[in-house]
């Protein structure tokens, strides 16, 4: 090994063995693309009274959809039998707080780097704080994502990472409560987070997955939670009537509520093990038994 080729091996888009994988290649370009149009917006883009405010909320949504993202990794490996995916986990994880960080930094520069503000602000306003205890978790378990952690926690790096779980809630509730009255994308957002819980619940309940009927069974399930949720948010934090919300769901001509949209990604999710079974799918060739605790993932199965 020449020192010229050890740099290579530890590279986000190489795999164990030093060899440029595709995939991870592709994943690391893709999780720089919304940094760089959110930036290309802030030099670029049009002037606004706030000119911080778009590039507040796009990066935090971000780190929603990345964090459920990363999520999505394990049982989707299941799913498609492809055990390549839990070599992504760790990157899409570490991407997760450098959002959540890329957030806080517009937000003080919103605020005109008067820090002493931004601390006032983050302890008064309630959706704040909750953002910032979510914050705290990602540094966290972004401190503790490296290999040399993953081997000094030994099962405690199990369930340290558990705590991802809590993170995307408190980031769902930071998500509503700073989106006030149309809460259409935090309910997606909710809905999703919710299908890819009860996957974990369907493992725990010894429920194979990869099987079609128990990813419809999750996908109808959390399609009638998503509705709830989004009944009660409008029951409890606006005057609008909860009812003809919910009614709304059964009108897609007019538009497709999150709660349909819910059913329609886990229906789409389930038909992926027929798929497999008529066009032979990814191989399982490669799966593994070895222990969760792996360096690949800042987050437990």
């Amino acid at each position: 090994m020449t020192a010229a080729t050890t740099p290579l091996r530890h590279a986000p888009w190489t795999d164990r063995k030093g060899q440029l994988s595709p995939l991870r290649l592709v994943v690391f370009i893709g999780l720089f693309l919304p940094a760089i149009t959110i930036f290309a917006d802030l030099i670029f883009g049009p002037m606004r009274p706030e000119p911080f405010e778009y590039a507040l909320h796009e990066s935090g949504k971000w780190v929603v959809r990345f964090l459920l993202l990363s999520l999505a990794i394990t049982p989707f490996r299941r799913i498609l039998g492809w055990n390549r995916l839990i070599g992504v986990r760790r990157m899409i994880g570490v991407s997760v707080l450098c959002y959540a960080l890329l957030h806080l930094g517009f937000y003080a520069a919103q605020e005109n780097w008067h820090l002493g503000k931004v601390a006032s602000e983050i302890i008064a306003r309630i959706y704040l704080t909750i953002g910032f205890v979510a914050l705290l978790g990602l540094i966290a378990l972004g401190a503790t994502s490296f290999d040399a952690a993953v081997r000094k926690l030994g099962r405690n790096w199990n369930l340290l990472h558990r705590l991802t779980y809590g993170i995307g809630g408190l980031a769902l509730i930071h998500f509503f409560l700073q989106a006030k009255s149309d809460v259409t994308e935090p309910t997606l957002m909710a809905g999703l987070f919710i299908l890819l819980m009860n996957y974990r619940v369907a493992g725990v309940a010894k429920l194979d997955i990869s099987r079609s009927w128990v990813l419809a069974l999750c996908a109808a399930i959390s399609a009638a939670l998503t509705a709830g949720v989004e009944y009660t948010w409008y029951a409890l934090a606006t005057g609008i009537p909860p009812k003809l919300v919910f009614l709304a769901n059964f009108d897609v001509e007019t538009a497709i509520r999150p709660a349909v949209w819910v059913a329609i990604i886990g229906i789409a999710v389930a038909i992926l093990p027929l798929l497999r079974m008529l066009f032979g799918g990814i191989t399982r060739k490669g799966l593994t038994t070895r222990p969760r605790t792996s360096r690949d993932g800042i987050e437990p199965a």
